[in-house]
């Protein structure tokens, strides 16, 4: 290794001014072992450098080339992996770490103390040696280069370098003195011993020099010493000054010390006259009420707007001052507790004020609306409140205040509010419902008009009264109707007509009036009281409180304002106490419109639907879509009883023995159901139960025919089918009702049975012996017997054909048809008119008939010439001449 050390020094560190200090043979961890040289060099001219070096061995050659170097004041960190265990391992922090393995410990070590030396001597900066033992970070002795002149720092630092490493190499001014000194003695190389006692000999003179120079300083020394007897004299003197100083100093820091006290003192009695001033500030700006809100909360006019402004505004800052976020602390001084107490006392002073004026507002709207109601007596029309809830208006935001202020107050004048306008509408919605009551009762010359019954114009019965006219069931309201013919002239389908457009026109008027009175009171309720409608806040426990039969919604603890559900509860509650009337007059009016006619339930049940559905659009929970949704579970009862009345009517059909049949009443009741349904029911929201009336009504129907048509005794039992079968199927065909097409195809295909069935059974008659005659003739064939051999049958020869033959001449088939055609016109009834299409069908069938007779004579008496009497040709003959005869 030292032979290396040489020829490194020699051949890459000398050229360059640098010292090699430390080497260690190095590969990197992890590759391929290419074993490299790490070297720790200081230049020879300053300032010093100091680096450490990576030698590599050439591959073209076996000489050492520098491959990189690094300055040592770069490197941050030296982790020698184990300070304890033996490691040939260690990393170097450059700008990048790198990982080397030394080839042995010890010259790990040896390198690694020298990079601490060098650090400790020429850079003094902090590299972290980590994992290093503390025995290789000696200290080394703190001596700079500046402390010494130049040739002692040579010698000092070959010292210290010794301890580096044993060889030191000269430099080049040693060289050059060794030389001069070798060139004056010649013979110093060959004669060794004369060269040392010379250099003796001159050393002794030296030293003789030194001493007689030393000598020779001793006066010197003397002058000096005195010179340093009198600094000392001089020191002490200086010493005893700075001494008086210092008490003198001492003297004034106290005083600054006192002034600095005096002063913090100050500064922190100016902090807080700063804070308390900002206190007594926010209370004055926060709890300090204007003289003129006072004067408005006490003697504030509530009777006019501008008073009633002025009252507003002077309760908003006295709602502010009371609300003011205290500061912690402020509820105890006096001036605050004392003026908390007068707002209190302010506060409930005008809550009284303004709930005793509200009161007396809303006992004089009492008055005030009961006398118009004398102009709205002979009207249907309900009052207007809108005036009124104009002027109340004006105190919502008051009311509003009165709310968050004082709820009992605001509780009670809720309470007188409902007691007031429940007993005022009550009033005027019983004689709104007196006059609609009239109007309905009234002739048929009011429809357009509505006037009242009677001559007067006032308002004559009650509801009891209005009970007791003279009201029947639908047989009754039709016979009544007739009794009015000469009246009006008017037949009784059109006075039923009549009857219902003016009923229709007057219920339609009723709800009309009804849906906006109350909602504008709901309105004007959710703004006067502010209270919310529309907005369910989900989760708030509520109870309800008894108010004289109706309920009103509030908190459980008093003086806690209800949440938004609650309040929207409380509207609907102040609604039914206020309107607690409506119910059971609308209940008693659709009484009395079914009472009139039971087809009245149809126009109330479209009415009523299409007004509840768009209630329920607006507010699905209102007081009004609630009120008449349970109306129209009154009108649906009713409606589906007036469907089982006429089920009960039909089944309870009895007929005269006497007269014939002809269309069923039930049938042509079902006619006018249908008829008058279709048009109320157009587009109408409740279709499908009209629907399913039909279904219920068809059916029954078709029973009842079938039932009546048996126990018919007068008329055929295919007549009876077939006339009010094709009734059913032309009204069904006209109307054109989606749900009934299969009931309209059954209709037709009975009628079209019962038809053949008749025409057959009645044409048996006219040729009777001679349906008999070939009615054996086809029983002989089935029997088996050929067709031409029935002719050689006793019974059935050809003598026996032409007497059957000749007993039907053409007179006597005429005189057949003519009686024929009687008997049916006496069966037929006039208003179906089926007397020509039954005489045409029993045309087509006798000559169907005729045509099988003649086959049956040509098949069965071939050759025998013998035919009918009478011709086709003389059968549509006939038929003509006997319907155009009658």
């Amino acid at each position: 290794m030292t032979a290396i050390k040489h020829a490194l020094q020699r051949d890459i560190f000398t050229p360059n001014d640098e010292r090699l200090l430390s080497i260690v043979n190095v590969c990197k961890a992890g590759k391929k072992k290419k074993n490299c040289f790490l070297c720790a060099t200081v230049t020879t001219e300053r300032p010093v450098q100091v680096n450490v070096v990576k030698v590599k061995k050439s591959d073209k050659g076996d000489f050492y080339k520098r491959q990189i170097a690094w300055a040592l004041r770069d490197l941050a960190v030296v982790d020698a992996k184990d300070a304890i265990k033996e490691n040939p391992e260690f990393d170097l922090h450059f700008e990048k770490i790198y990982k080397w393995v030394a080839s042995s410990t010890a010259e790990k070590n040896a390198f690694i103390s020298c990079i601490w030396k060098l650090n400790q001597r020429y850079l003094r900066k902090k590299i972290d040696f980590v994992n290093v033992s503390s025995q290789l970070l000696e200290e080394l002795p703190k001596v700079t280069e500046e402390s010494v002149p130049s040739g002692e720092n040579q010698s000092v630092a070959g010292g210290d370098e010794e301890t580096v490493d044993e060889y030191q190499e000269l430099n080049a001014r040693e060289e050059q003195d060794i030389e001069i000194m070798m060139e004056g003695c010649e013979y110093a190389i060959s004669n060794a011993e004369a060269f040392a006692e010379k250099l003796s000999r001159e050393l002794q003179v030296l030293d003789g020099a030194n001493i007689q120079s030393i000598m020779a300083s001793e006066k010197q020394v003397n002058i000096l010493m005195k010179l340093l007897d009198e600094a000392l004299k001089e020191v002490d003197q200086i010493e005893l000054k700075l001494s008086s100083y210092e008490e003198m100093l001492q003297s004034v820091k106290e005083q600054m010390d006192q002034i600095s006290e005096s002063n913090h003192l100050i500064h922190l009695s100016n902090t807080n006259n700063v804070k308390l001033l900002s206190e007594i500030e926010f209370l004055v700006n926060h709890m300090d009420l204007a003289k003129g809100h006072i004067k408005a909360l006490q003697e504030g006019d509530l009777a006019s707007s501008r008073g009633i402004e002025a009252c507003t505004n002077a309760a908003d800052a006295l709602l502010q001052c009371m609300n003011v976020a205290l500061r912690p602390g402020h509820d105890m001084l006096y001036a605050v507790k004392q003026q908390q107490q007068r707002f209190g006392d302010l506060r409930e002073q005008f809550a009284r004020r303004l709930a005793s004026h509200l009161n007396n507002v809303f006992v004089q709207q009492g008055h005030d609306q009961s006398s118009t109601l004398a102009q709205h007596s002979i009207e249907l029309t309900l009052p207007n409140h809108h005036p009124f809830h104009r002027d109340l208006l004006r105190y919502a935001k008051l009311m509003e205040w009165l709310k968050s202020t004082d709820y009992g107050k605001y509780e009670g004048l809720t309470k007188n509010y409902m007691d007031y306008l429940s007993r005022l509408y009550e009033r005027e919605i019983k004689d709104f419902f007196e006059v609609a009551k009239i109007k309905m009762t009234g002739t048929t010359k009011e429809s357009k008009k509505f006037g009242l019954h009677g001559s007067s114009g006032k308002l004559t019965g009650s509801t009891s009264s209005l009970n007791k006219l003279s009201v029947q069931s639908s047989g009754s309201r039709r016979s009544q109707s007739s009794s009015l013919l000469d009246m009006g002239n008017m037949s009784a389908s059109d006075l039923d007509v009549a009857d219902r457009s003016k009923f229709d026109k007057i219920f339609e008027q009723v709800l009309s009036e009804l849906e906006p009175l109350c909602l504008a009171e709901q309105d004007f309720i959710s703004k006067f009281f502010k209270l919310q409608q529309h907005q369910n806040i989900p989760g708030t426990v509520t109870e309800t409180e008894e108010l004289d039969g109706g309920m009103l919604s509030r908190q459980y603890s008093s003086g806690v304002l209800p949440s938004i559900s609650s309040e929207k509860d409380m509207i609907r509650q102040m609604m039914i106490k206020i309107f607690r009337c409506i119910e059971p007059e609308l209940n008693n009016l659709i009484a009395l419109g079914d009472k009139i006619d039971s087809f009245n339930s149809l126009y109330m049940l479209v009415k009523m639907s299409h007004h509840v559905w768009t209630a329920q659009n607006v507010d699905p929970a209102s007081f009004l879509s609630t009120t008449l949704g349970n109306v129209l579970v009154t009108v649906k009862r009713n409606f589906d009883k007036c469907i089982s009345n006429q089920i009960r009517q039909m089944e309870e059909v009895k007929i005269s023995k006497k007269s014939k049949v002809g269309i069923l009443p039930f049938v042509a009741e079902f006619e006018e159901f249908a008829g008058l349904a279709e048009s109320i029911f157009k587009n109408a929201e409740r279709r499908g139960d009209l629907d399913k009336a039909y279904i219920k009504l068809i059916r029954g129907v078709f029973v009842n025919v079938e039932k009546v048509a048996n126990e018919s005794q007068k008329t055929p039992r295919d007549v009876v089918m077939m006339e009010n079968f094709h009734h059913i199927f032309a009204t069904l065909s006209r109307l054109k009702i989606s749900c009934l097409e299969a009931e309209k195809k059954e209709a037709k295909q009975k009628y079209t049975d019962h038809l053949q069935s008749y025409v057959i059974y009645s044409l048996g008659q006219p040729l009777e012996k001679l349906n008999h005659f070939f009615e054996g003739v086809e029983a002989r064939v089935a029997q088996g017997i050929r067709e031409e051999e029935v002719s050689y049958q006793l019974a059935f020869n050809k003598q026996e054909l032409r007497k059957v033959i000749k007993e039907y001449p053409g007179k006597e088939v005429k005189k057949g048809l003519d009686n024929l055609y009687k008997k049916v016109d006496k069966h037929l009834c006039e208003e179906e008119n089926l007397l020509q299409v039954v005489w045409h069908s029993m045309q087509d069938e006798f000559i169907r008939q005729y045509k099988h007779f003649e086959g049956l004579i040509a098949r069965c008496y071939p050759g025998s010439g013998v035919t009918m009497e009478f011709t086709i040709q003389d059968i549509l003959d006939y038929c003509s001449s006997i319907a155009q005869s009658h």
